[in-house]
């Protein structure tokens, strides 16, 4: 087993230091190059010695043995610590391990994942050997430990989530808790069981991450004072100054649905912010297309071209987000000791490499991949096509709620008073109200309402991909969402849209109906023929596929469909309840 994530056994540190006496040659050198020394905050001119996976010597020092080394020439290249992404959501329509491997080909070596999926698609035993699985990746891959579930769950469900907590904090892969969507039950609900975890938290010397967006300044007072250490929502350079001045660890972020990057960046540079060092980059799961040209890369190129210094730039990608999450003495700089997680540069000014190394091996090498042919055992862990064993029903399609929901934005949702007749077969075109319904996976219950401003003319759209993994069901006609339905259950899960009894997309996500198993590069393209596909049928906003994840996120405003029933997120209230099927 790879040892990364963990220690070195005694065996491989006696071989480390055996590499310094000649008594073993490194497995890799890099010879005469120019690299990044985070701790002198300089470029240097030297070697670099690997030994399998772990970095031995930077300087300018040669080994003494090179019998069977791999000599590589660095003369023309400028090497960097591989990037760190330290705010994955590893299961928007890609897996973790799909975006692993196509991150750390163009650079961004090592995640800090959500465990959200996990805790709603498999049980605690499979999931923590599915953590050890993922150490066999190119990328090095750490996780979070959710608080909550964004969404309101049965009371069965929400005791199950609530009981598997503390086991996950106390997991040696879990190096954060959070981000703590539900702060608000925190600070004004006065939920001491989530104020117990943030704490224990602490007393295992974990940071907190938030989840504060537009908060107040005593707020952000309040939230640091009870145990938050780290915040990702800013939207200006004012609300990032705000939160170093209290002591936050700051994402800047650059994602799908918020790419403020740019202009923060610009407002951080006019008011002339004089350290860089409690900033990093996020892409906060953005979704598949955006990652076209990778993943921090494209941030540190984007700080570059507004004037950041080279190596605050690389640092803010890289070592920042190491330190902060006590990781540094494994990831995050190119030094003794270090993961081998190096990226080949052709110059300072281009952040996208042309060749890395991850964990000692080859990923990208002159900015081809490296193919990797092995497979991956999801079924082992129970993440296989998704099996409906039940069918939908003629009264599953009943819309007689009197509240529909409004989009306002791709994920922000308020209500609106439903005025037309929706006890037709097919709602007319002349207006953009869709029927929308939520269906448990296992076909428990149900909840309906209208979805105004999605579409205006498509027959349905059925998903199995959601915040909650429960099944969507939205569209202007009855037949066509039954006929996207029974297209859902043959291809085990998915994204089908349906138009006039025609099948006119589909998209399989063959694990556990939520992630598609696939290379990322052919899943930007289908997402891209989705996006094209519903801009055909009326959806005027940027990014559907948040808008399916957060119909029922209780983290944003106003209101929600979850599997309790249409929720008022402000008051926290259930509207109108759950159907029992």
């Amino acid at each position: 087993m790879n040892e990364q994530r963990f220690r070195w056994r005694n065996r491989q540190l006696r071989e480390h230091t055996a590499v310094v006496d000649g008594k073993l040659a490194p497995t890799k050198l890099i010879k005469q190059t120019t690299y990044l020394n985070v701790y002198l905050k300089q470029w240097m001119k030297g070697h670099i010695w690997i030994y399998n996976d772990r970095i031995i010597y930077c300087g300018t020092e040669l080994p003494l043995l090179t019998e069977g080394t791999e000599i590589i020439d660095g003369s023309d290249s400028y090497i960097v610590p591989g990037y760190i992404e330290p705010h994955a959501h590893p299961f928007q329509l890609y897996n973790p391990r799909s975006l692993a491997e196509y991150a750390a080909g163009k650079g961004t070596t090592t995640l800090i994942n959500d465990n959200l999926m996990w805790l709603l698609l498999t049980d605690q035993e499979k999931a923590f050997s599915l953590l050890e699985e993922f150490m066999n990746v190119p990328a090095s891959m750490f996780w979070w430990a959710r608080f909550d579930s964004q969404s309101s769950l049965p009371e069965e469900e929400q005791e199950e989530f609530e009981d598997q907590v503390l086991s996950w904090l106390h997991h040696d892969a879990i190096i954060q808790g959070g981000e703590l969507t539900a702060w608000p039950e925190v600070l004004y609900g006065g939920d001491d069981q989530m104020l117990h975890w943030m704490q224990e938290t602490k007393r295992s010397r974990k940071p907190t991450e938030g989840h504060l967006p537009g908060a107040s300044w005593k707020t952000l007072v309040k939230m640091k004072l009870l145990g938050v250490d780290s915040e990702h929502e800013s939207m200006t350079a004012e609300e990032v100054i705000e939160r170093l001045s209290y002591g936050y660890q700051t994402g800047l972020r650059y994602s799908s649905i918020r790419p403020d990057l740019p202009d923060i960046l610009k407002g951080l540079l006019d008011k002339k912010l004089q350290s860089f060092e409690h900033i990093m980059f996020t892409t906060d799961g953005s979704t598949p297309g955006f990652y076209r040209e990778g993943v921090i890369n494209p941030c540190i190129k984007i700080a570059l071209e507004a004037g950041v210094k080279d190596v605050e730039a690389y640092m803010m990608g890289s070592y920042y987000a190491a330190r902060h999450f006590g990781i540094e003495d494994r990831v995050g700089s190119l030094a003794p000791g270090r993961v081998a997680h190096i990226n080949f540069l052709s110059s300072p000014e281009d952040p996208t490499p042309h060749s890395v190394i991850a964990k000692g091996e080859w990923v990208t090498r002159d900015r081809s991949k490296v193919k990797n042919d092995e497979s991956f055992p999801w079924e082992k862990y129970g993440l296989k096509a998704l099996d409906l064993s039940w069918d939908l029903a003629d009264e599953d399609l009943q819309f007689s709620m009197p509240v529909g929901m409004e989009m306002v934005n791709e994920v922000i949702m308020k209500p609106f008073a439903i005025d037309v007749d929706s006890s037709a077969e097919c709602l007319p075109e002349d207006h953009d109200e869709a029927f929308l319904t939520l269906l448990d996976r296992d076909g428990k219950w149900r909840v309906n309402t209208l979805l105004k401003g999605f579409t205006d003319s498509l027959g349905a759209l059925v998903s199995s991909y959601s915040n909650t993994g429960d099944i969507i069901l939205l569209g202007k006609s009855r037949p066509d969402m039954k006929l996207a339905f029974q297209r859902l259950k043959e291809i085990g899960g998915g994204i089908v849209l349906v138009n006039n009894g025609q099948v006119v997309f589909e998209l399989a996500l063959s694990l556990s109906g939520v992630m598609a198993d696939m290379e990322m590069s052919e899943l930007i393209e289908k997402e891209n023929e989705l996006k094209k596909q519903l801009k055909t049928y009326g959806y005027t906003f940027g990014d559907p596929v948040y808008t399916l994840l957060f119909l029922s996120s209780m983290h944003l405003p106003f209101i929600r469909i979850t599997p309790v029933g249409i929720m008022d997120v402000k008051k926290n209230e259930v509207l109108y309840p759950a159907i029992m099927r």
